[in-house]
Order: C-alpha cells, then structure tokens, then sequence
C-alpha cells in the first residue's frame, strides 16, 4: 500500500504526501500533539480497544480538526469485512466519538456497497 501511493503521489507530482509504515495500536500515530487537520479511521474501530485510536487520533489533530470514521456495514450480507460479533454498529462508533469529544457533525453516509461513514470534529 505504501508503495502504491508513493508511485500514485510521483505520477501525480505531489510534494506534501508523507508516508508512514508503523503500529498504530501498540506505537500511536508517532506525530506531534495538535498537528493534523484530518485523520481517517478506516475498517479499524473493531480493534479491542477502538477508543483508544479515537483518543490518539484526538491528540494529533489540530483544534477543530476532523475525524471521519468508516466502517464494514452491519449486515451480515456484506460478503467482506470481519464477523459480526466484533464489527461495531454506528451507534457504537458514533458514542465513542462522543466518549472521546469529538462533535458529530455527519451522523451517517452510506458508502455503497459495503460501508457507512461517520464525520466528527475535534471539540
């Protein structure tokens, strides 16, 4: 993936895509307090812990940054995506949003065929 990206940003010429291989569970983000405007949680919040990705993600992002969380639909008819007794409803992600003072400001956007996204900023 981080090869892949690399390659697009080169063909693209973009100079201000940084790339990063690391552990976010277990080494957080590695980035400086208040320094990002936007962070995006994709299919990661059934980690045992997924507030704590919430909180990092709050450490690193700037006042009035934004967090925008997307996850596996909860249906067990989506043929991808981990079992459903660790995939957290949207209600879930949206309380430990909450839980970890983040305002929702988009509650809910389906990402067809699979997903939903959630959008919250950093209180």
């Amino acid at each position: 993936m981080i090869e892949i990206t690399r390659n697009k940003a080169e063909k693209a010429r973009l100079s201000n895509v940084r790339l990063y291989l690391r552990d976010f569970i277990s080494e957080g983000a590695g980035l400086a307090d208040s320094l990002v405007d936007y962070v995006m949680l994709f299919n990661i919040l059934h980690a045992d812990d997924p507030r704590q990705l919430l909180r990092e993600a709050h450490r690193i992002l700037a006042d009035g940054g934004k967090v925008a969380v997307m996850h596996w639909n909860y249906d067990p008819e989506t043929p991808r995506g981990p079992s459903m007794a660790i995939r957290p409803r949207p209600e879930d992600c949206r309380r430990w949003m909450a839980e970890e003072r983040f305002r929702i400001e988009v509650a809910h956007v389906d990402l067809p065929p699979y997903h939903y996204g959630i959008v919250g900023q950093k209180e």
